[in-house]
């Protein structure tokens, strides 16, 4: 079992950074792959980002470039770093773990994902 918390969320504006942090509980969650995901009202939620237990990172096509996820494993905490932000990014954002599968192509996907946390939230003014 693995309990995920978020923080670090709020409000900013266009241009500015912003990083949020994902606690979790578990012995074994630096084997885990840990993701960030986002939803805006009315849309579906999206991947932002994800980092494997050998540090291998994946991005979204709208973050890349702007956002970096990072994980310090004697912490037991993933983060994601956010600069130039826009407002098109203003959402909840949302860290899931699971552990390794056999295609990377599954960290992208949100039905992948065992364990969510309950978001936080990140509005970027114009």
């Amino acid at each position: 079992q693995v309990n995920l918390v978020e923080s670090g969320g709020g409000l900013v504006q266009a241009g500015d950074s912003l990083r949020l942090s994902c606690a979790a509980s578990g012995r074994t969650f630096s084997t885990y792959v840990a993701g960030w995901f986002r939803q805006a009202p009315g849309k579906e939620r999206e991947f932002v980002a994800a980092i494997g237990w050998t540090g291998a990172t994946y991005y979204g096509d709208s973050v890349k470039g702007r956002f970096t996820i990072s994980r310090v494993n004697t912490a037991n905490t993933v983060y994601l770093q956010m600069n130039s932000l826009k407002p098109e990014d203003t959402a909840v954002y949302y860290c899931a773990a699971n552990k390794p599968g056999s295609s990377v192509n599954d960290y992208y996907m949100v039905q992948w994902y065992t364990y969510w946390g309950q978001g936080t939230q990140v509005t970027v003014s114009s």
